[in-house]
Formats: C-alpha cells, sequence, structure tokens
C-alpha cells in the first residue's frame, strides 16, 4: 500500500460500500472522497487477505492498519548505493523502459548494496517532488508534442509604406527531450496555425502520436473538459499524418505545462534577444529566430545531462512516426446548405451538386486549386476552384427538365429550324433576335419542337410560312393553324373588291365641283 495512509473509518467504510452496497469504484469515490487509484489498491489488498462484510468483531483499528500498512524495516545501510536519479529519470522517457526493468539493472550491477523495488520506487518519487514542476510528468519518448503562442508579438516594418504589422510566435515542444521549435508568423488564423504544424513536422523530421494545443480556436472549436470538439480542418491535418489531438484541459495549465515552459524560454531566450533589432520582412524574422533556435536547443540542461539536441537524438528521433510523402495542403471546411437552384455558395462562387440534395446541409471542402462538397463523408461534387464570381454547373447535376432545355443554343435551335424549311428559319431568328437575350425565347422555340412531333416537316414548315405573312409570333397562334388544317389551304392571290357599276343615282365627278 501506499505510504500515505488513509484513515480506517474511510477503510472501513470503503470496504461497505463495495461488500455489501456494491457500488462501483467511482462511485465510492465520490462517497468517500478517497481516489478511484487508491481504492482499487485497497480493495485488492482486502481480496488478497481475504477479507468480508461485515468485519470480525475483535477486528480493531490497529490491527486493521498492520494488514493493510505493515511496517517495513525503515532501516536503511549505509552501504546502499543511491541510484543515479537524472539518469533514470532520462531512462524511463524512452519507449518500454519501466521502474521495474531499471531496478532490475541497478540490482545486477550492486547486488549487495541496492534498494529493494518498493525503496527504489519511493525514493524515485521523493527526488521527482524535490525537482521542478516541469520534470514531474514522465514523457514518453516520441509520444507528445505541446504546442501554443507565445504572448509577445514582434513588430514588422513595411519597407515601402512604413507600415507596422505585428508577428505572431509558434512554438511546438517535444515533451521527452524539450526539443522546441519556434517561427513567426502573420496571424493565429487557421492557415497559419495549420502551415505551422507541417513546418514544425518537417523541422523534427517526423510526427509524435499526440498533439497537446491550447485551446485556440483555430485548433478547437468548442472547448471542453472530457469531449472537445476539434475544428474540422485540424482533424484532416490529424488525420493526414496519423497523429492524434488531444487538447489541454480549460483552466488547467498542467496539462501543457511543457508548452508554458517553451513559451517562457523562447520568449526570454529568443524575443528578447531581438527586441532592440528592426525586421522589415516576415523572412528576416524567421531567419534570426532560426538562428537563436539553434542556440537555445544545444544550450546544456541545468539539472540533466545533455542538452535539447542530443535529447532528442537519442530519444525523441527514434521514436518519430514517419512523414507523409506529400505534405498537408490547407482545405478550408465548412458547412453549407444546398440552394434551391442546387447549388452552394463559397466565397461569392456558386457550384452545382446533384439536385437531390437541395435543402440539405453538406460539407464543402475548399483547397488551391480543387472544391469538394461531401454528404456524409462521401464525395458527391467536384469542381475546379474559382476565384472570380460566378456559377460553375455540371448537367448531371440539373434535374432532366433543366438539363434537356440546357442543351439548347441559339446557333443549334436555328440548325433544327433551317432542317425543317426556310419558313421556319425565319420565324426561329426573329423569335430569338426580337429578345434581349435569346434564353427568353428558348421555350417558344422549344414549344415549336414539340408540334414538330406531332405533325409532319411540311406542314409546320407551311405553318411558319403562313405565321410569317400574317405576323402570328405566339404558340397558341400557331396550334390553330395546324388543328384546323389551315397550313394545308393553298396561298390564295391578293384581291381587291370589285368598282360599282355606274347608274342614273350615281353621282359623277362634275357635281363636286
Amino acid at each position: 500500500m501506499s505510504a500515505k495512509r488513509i484513515a480506517m473509518r474511510k477503510i472501513r467504510e470503503v470496504l461497505r460500500l463495495r461488500l455489501e452496497a456494491d457500488l462501483s469504484v467511482r462511485q465510492i469515490s465520490c462517497c468517500t472522497k478517497v481516489s478511484v487509484g487508491s481504492i482499487q489498491k485497497l480493495l485488492k489488498s482486502a481480496q488478497t487477505l481475504g477479507l468480508t462484510w461485515p468485519l470480525p468483531i475483535e477486528l480493531d483499528d490497529g490491527q486493521l492498519a498492520a494488514l493493510f500498512y505493515p511496517q517495513a524495516d525503515t532501516t536503511i545501510s549505509a552501504r546502499h548505493v543511491v541510484p543515479d536519479w537524472p539518469s533514470v529519470h532520462q531512462e524511463l522517457k524512452r519507449k518500454g523502459v519501466s521502474k521495474q526493468l531499471l531496478w532490475e539493472e541497478y540490482t545486477q550491477r550492486y547486488p549487495n548494496s541496492c534498494y529493494s523495488y518498493s525503496q527504489f520506487c519511493d525514493r524515485y518519487k521523493s527526488w521527482c517532488q524535490l525537482q521542478k514542476r516541469s520534470m514531474r510528468q514522465i514523457h514518453k519518448a516520441g509520444e507528445k508534442l505541446f504546442i501554443d503562442y507565445c504572448g509577445p508579438t514582434v513588430p514588422i516594418v513595411s519597407p515601402t509604406t512604413g507600415e507596422v504589422r505585428q508577428a505572431q510566435i509558434f512554438v511546438a515542444v517535444l515533451g521527452a527531450s524539450n526539443y522546441t521549435f519556434a517561427e513567426a508568423t502573420w496571424s493565429q488564423s487557421l492557415p497559419d496555425w495549420l502551415q505551422s504544424h507541417v513546418r514544425a513536422f518537417e523541422f523534427f523530421g517526423g510526427t509524435p502520436a499526440l498533439l497537446i494545443p491550447d485551446n485556440l480556436k483555430s485548433g478547437v472549436s468548442k472547448a471542453c473538459r472530457y469531449d472537445p470538439e476539434l475544428n474540422p480542418s485540424y482533424q484532416q491535418l490529424a488525420e493526414h499524418y496519423q497523429v492524434a489531438v488531444m487538447p489541454a484541459r480549460p483552466y488547467k495549465p498542467k496539462d501543457k505545462a511543457k508548452a508554458e515552459v517553451g513559451v517562457q524560454i523562447v520568449e526570454r531566450w529568443i524575443l528578447a534577444r531581438l527586441r532592440h533589432q528592426t525586421f522589415f520582412s516576415l523572412a528576416e524574422l524567421n531567419q534570426c529566430i532560426r538562428a537563436l533556435l539553434n542556440e537555445l536547443n544545444e544550450r546544456p540542461f541545468k539539472q540533466l545531462p545533455g542538452n535539447r539536441r542530443d535529447a532528442f537524438e537519442q530519444l525523441d528521433r527514434p521514436a518519430l512516426g514517419s512523414l507523409p510523402v506529400h505534405p498537408y495542403r490547407y482545405v478550408a471546411i465548412k458547412t453549407v446548405k444546398v440552394n434551391i437552384d442546387y447549388h452552394v455558395s463559397y466565397e461569392q462562387h456558386h457550384y452545382s451538386v446533384p439536385h437531390q440534395y437541395v435543402g440539405q446541409q453538406l460539407e464543402l471542402h475548399a483547397g488551391d486549386t480543387l472544391l469538394q462538397v461531401y454528404h456524409q463523408q462521401q464525395l458527391v461534387a467536384s469542381h475546379p476552384r474559382k476565384t472570380i464570381p460566378g456559377m460553375s454547373t455540371l448537367p448531371e447535376h440539373m434535374p432532366e427538365r433543366h438539363s434537356k432545355q440546357q442543351r439548347w443554343t441559339p446557333g443549334r435551335l436555328k440548325q433544327w429550324a433551317a432542317d425543317i424549311g426556310p419558313g421556319t428559319l425565319c420565324w426561329v431568328s426573329e423569335r430569338l433576335a426580337e429578345k434581349a437575350h435569346a434564353e427568353q425565347a428558348y421555350r417558344l422555340c422549344l414549344g415549336l419542337l414539340s408540334l414538330s412531333r406531332e405533325y409532319p416537316p411540311s406542314r409546320v414548315e407551311a405553318c411558319c410560312q403562313l405565321a410569317n405573312r400574317e405576323g402570328l409570333v405566339r404558340l397558341k397562334q400557331l396550334k390553330p393553324v395546324l388543328t384546323s388544317g389551315r397550313d394545308q389551304l393553298p396561298a390564295s392571290p391578293l384581291s381587291y373588291p370589285e368598282l360599282p357599276q355606274e347608274h342614273e343615282n350615281i353621282r359623277g365627278p362634275q357635281s363636286f365641283h
């Protein structure tokens, strides 16, 4: 059991709640305010001791304490060799290395003057408690990368206008070796945030198993202690590099102590040294940061052997995952609703999707050159990315009636009309010409096309000739001509009314003088 004793009253209550009330470990922890780990150890010891509830009446607190906390021989011979605790601490960061293994190696080296395993663990724990807070956690090699931004910014002056912009400083620290990456970006926006990750992975030459960011809006859409919601683009980057993201809990700075310390070191050892310099470009600033960063990573540790670079080469580098063949390229992801015209909008350009998704919420992925739309993780539309206002419509996305109409053009309509006859071509051309936009006459012309399916081309041609002579411009004027058969009647020559014959009742021109 742990050296920190639990009151006998609480031990009895833990046993009662488990053996009599059959509560879970977490429920017992809530009732007794004893940690889950301690309760599990108590119950395991009780099972080993064969205790049942109720406990024997004759078992007093002293006897119960003797069962759970047997007195250990605290007399340690002066001949015991004290382990090299800094080396033990460093070795524990390696994958697969445990305290049990290190203790066995220690006993092999000093078989007659070594601590027992429990004493070894207790003394290591005491040593850790005397170190800096940032050293208490043991981070496995290649496991965690802590990420944050510095508070101070660096001014950059435009060489042409003199305008001053503030650069943000991105910092990433590997947990096991403290190997540090830092760079300047124009903002903490999503594109800059993601590309800084890409450059950090390239700087390290591999990927960790876990990313531990702060709850920055670019990375975490909705902060939560138990179930944070990641930004979709950040999640996509994690999937591309096959890493997991575990944001630090809100208001829990110990979760990202490495990042806090790393940021502080960058501020003191890099930014403070650059405070008197004037920079005219982001590239110039990053060049200076990289030079000082190399010095920082080669500075010796104060309480541990070696430096950050040495620790990185020994611990983190062999354990990092390999980089993918192609680096991640930023893709903006947003939820969009399909308009009634079966298009979705992105930066003032409208892209079509299959018409059956009208009114539904889809996920839009916009890259540098390609825009894709997904429904329930399935690709439903893909378009070349456009940067100017307009519309991109694919015929296969249109309803059948829209698709058919879309296939007609003025040239095609005239060609169809010419195939029937000159009269039809004349009528169609005049309809197309009299509208401000040719599309306005499409429906009228397509109505005439539907008549050509009901009547022979010769009758449609005759009908159009009659319409041209009589100025018939509406489809409802043409239909009666065909249904009544007027188109089949011979065209009558122009005739004039006969003059009346002269007789005595008609006055001549002399009567009007």
